[in-house]
């Protein structure tokens, strides 16, 4: 794989998402949508569209014993540390609430589903493939659940008081998206009971309620290319100097010391230790991991918990943009080292 093979693979995972957003800025500045377009359709994709693509990411496992645990548990202590480093992060960083819990995001959680996935398999084919899916279903109810705690800490309720341990519970359980994953993995919990105990499987979504499974699967296509639209219509170039000290902080944690901490370690865990299998099936998965810009659904989370879903925004840009260098930048070092196939 030649170094122009590798800018043009990060390229073109990368360049549909701001191709997206920047048809929504366009619609904006041409007066086809408005701030109604906007609010309605973050609200459609955060209760329907999202969940039902969480749903039929995690139940689409091929099965519970197809899962490399080692692997799943080092990247499950790698996204909790990051949340640990973005709380000190965020405060560093601004001193206003709202803000806080966006900047926390950008830190821990990327844009694994889209741009993620491809990425992956274009580094490293089928079986990279296969463990980022199995990656996915554990990463993004993860990140969904941290970023409900990381969007109410810093806020206050109604009354001005810091919400307290119930409030914040009350919003992880309440959550559609963390729901839409529960209902997952419930459901592939049921599909492998059964082909445990009678050696297939009974009743299957997918193939006794095929009508349901198709119609969420066409739900779930829907849910990014309409979030990166409304989240374009929202974008606000002269909103960049107000916030810069925030974009340039997001999009370096992003960036820099995520990709740093989470491959940094797998390669010491895997080489100097022996404790992680990692190879060049692995190494893709968690560039794509670490490496991908904020998360899409990151703004769309923001917006509808009371947060600075502007500031959201920009940093799923911005991280965008540079994300083309960076995970350029990451595979020339790594594919020399041997850790990815050439």
């Amino acid at each position: 794989m030649g170094l122009g093979h590798v800018f043009f693979t990060a390229a073109n995972a990368v360049l549909p998402i701001l191709l997206l957003i920047l048809l929504g800025y366009g619609l904006k500045k041409a007066g086809w949508v408005s701030g109604n377009f906007t609010k309605t359709g973050n609200k459609l994709v955060f209760n329907i569209f999202l969940p039902a693509m969480l749903f039929i990411n995690v139940y689409d496992i091929d099965g519970i014993a197809s899962i490399q645990w080692d692997v799943v548990l080092f990247v499950v202590a790698v996204i909790c540390l990051l949340f640990v480093l973005a709380i000190f992060i965020a405060v560093v960083t601004t001193k206003v609430p709202e803000r806080r819990g966006v900047l926390m995001q950008c830190v821990y959680r990327s844009n694994f589903a889209i741009i993620g996935m491809p990425l992956a398999a274009a580094l490293g084919g089928d079986e990279a493939m296969a463990i980022t899916a199995v990656i996915s279903a554990f990463s993004i109810p993860l990140y969904n659940l941290f970023s409900v705690i990381a969007l109410t800490m810093f806020l206050k309720d109604e009354h001005g008081k810091q919400r307290d341990f119930k409030a914040v519970f009350r919003g992880i359980v309440t959550n559609p998206l963390i729901l839409s994953v529960a209902a997952g993995f419930v459901l592939l919990g049921i599909r492998q009971v059964q082909a445990d105990l009678f050696g297939e499987v009974i009743f299957s979504l997918k193939r006794d309620l095929k009508f349901l499974y198709t119609a969420l699967s066409n739900l779930k296509s829907i849910a990014s290319p309409l979030a990166l639209v409304v989240m374009g219509a929202q974008f606000e170039f002269s909103a960049v100097k107000g916030m810069f000290k925030e974009i340039a902080a997001g999009t370096l944690s992003r960036l820099v010391i995520a990709p740093v901490v989470g491959i940094g370690l797998a390669i010491l865990l895997s080489t100097r230790t022996g404790l992680l299998s990692c190879g060049p099936s692995e190494y893709p998965a968690l560039v794509a991991l670490y490496g991908s810009p904020m998360a899409v659904s990151a703004a769309v989370m923001a917006g509808q918990m009371r947060n600075d879903q502007q500031l959201a925004t920009q940093l799923v840009v911005w991280t965008s943009v540079f994300s083309i260098l960076t995970v350029f930048l990451t595979v020339c070092i790594m594919m020399p080292a041997g850790l990815l196939a050439s």
